[in-house]
């Protein structure tokens, strides 16, 4: 879907000023859809080819060390304040 509003907003932001008079507003409506959905597509090709997803979850899998990292320390601290 994303490929077919990028052609869709390309082709219409050209017509958008072939008419007369031109159509700045309607131009202006289909470059923001334009990059939007270029941003979009840009998004999909890093998460799923480009290692978005396996770094977002090497990233989860450090934070959960982390966590167990601190919760560990602060059970020996608690063991040091209960004595």
């Amino acid at each position: 879907m994303t490929f077919a509003l990028t052609i869709y907003s390309a082709t219409f932001m050209r017509y958008s000023l072939a008419v007369q008079p031109k159509n700045y507003l309607l131009f202006g409506c289909h470059l923001i859809n334009e990059v939007s959905q270029l941003t979009q597509g840009y998004r999909y090709v890093n998460w799923h080819h480009w290692g978005g997803k396996d770094a977002a979850q090497a990233a989860l899998a450090t934070g959960k060390d982390a966590v167990k990292a601190v919760e560990g320390k602060v059970a020996a601290v608690a063991e040091a304040v209960k004595k």
